[in-house]
């Protein structure tokens, strides 16, 4: 009677699988390698696709049985685009027309304070948009998430007591504490607003 060992048939069984598992792996494996050669191989046979700019308008691009035809751009286009990547590039952004204020209120404080700085109607414009964002003018505005205070959102708001006692109540006091912090770090109100339209903030 032959007495087999135990261990023979399981180490068996897991041979068998071992080479069962490696065939289906190994050979799937390298037809996919094969068949990425050959479609390398057939690519590179292929003639590349070439675009020549002659300088000419408007471009076209031919290929196949589709075209693309570039359009010129109208000249008034172009110095839009010009003059407002100009704006950027010197820290200025333009903003809509303010328009006159209401004789007394904050922005006809604000008009005459911006003027006696001999800054012009463009960097008016910028301070309006930038406080219509802030604060939309309130002299009370407070932030209660950042405790920013007043028309120019200062933080903290008792920085404005540099300006004057009244700091909390008085617009005065907070336009010329915030002038003097928009010339300080940003040059004019267009820079301060140029700053605002890219970050959100001041």
């Amino acid at each position: 009677m032959n007495v087999r060992s135990r261990t023979a048939l399981p180490l068996f069984a897991s041979a068998a699988a071992l080479a069962v598992v490696l065939v289906s792996v190994t050979a799937p494996m390298s037809q996919n390698s094969a068949a990425a050669a050959e479609i390398t191989a057939e690519l590179k046979s292929l003639p590349t696709q070439q675009l020549a700019v002659d300088g000419s308008s408007p471009a076209a691009i031919i290929r196949d049985s589709y075209s693309l035809t570039e359009k010129a751009v109208p000249a008034a286009t172009t110095a839009i685009a010009a003059a407002k990547a100009s704006g950027k590039a010197s820290g200025n952004a333009a903003a809509p027309a303010a328009g006159v204020p209401n004789p007394g209120s904050a922005q006809d404080i604000a008009h005459q304070m911006v003027a006696d700085r001999g800054w012009g109607d463009d960097q008016f414009n910028c301070l309006v948009a930038l406080w219509n964002r802030e604060s939309g003018w309130n002299a009370f505005a407070h932030n209660g998430g950042s405790g920013a205070y007043g028309i120019p959102q200062a933080l903290p708001g008792t920085k404005m007591a540099t300006a004057g006692p009244d700091w909390a109540t008085n617009p005065a006091t907070q336009i010329t504490w915030g002038l003097g912090y928009i010339s300080g770090r940003y040059g004019t109100p267009c820079g301060a607003w140029a700053s605002s339209q890219s970050k959100g903030w001041y």
